[in-house]
């Protein structure tokens, strides 16, 4: 499903004022899942890096720095 960001607009211009808290607290949300995503991207990325220093030839030479 597509809707268009004016078809929002005007869904969000039609709520009656006392509403409008929850559907702020409902785009937080969204952007926080959002963001935990990207976060959890970056974090596989991290780990996939550090296994590769992750071996004994490199603890080897690191213990004796």
């Amino acid at each position: 499903m597509s809707v268009s960001k004016e078809t929002i607009y005007q869904l969000i211009a039609d709520i009656p004022q006392q509403e409008l808290e929850e559907v702020a607290d409902f785009i937080g949300y969204l952007k926080m899942k959002r963001e935990n995503g990207i976060l959890k991207e970056l974090s596989k990325a991290a780990e996939s890096s550090l296994d590769f220093w992750h071996n004994k030839i490199d603890d080897e030479v690191w213990n004796d720095a």
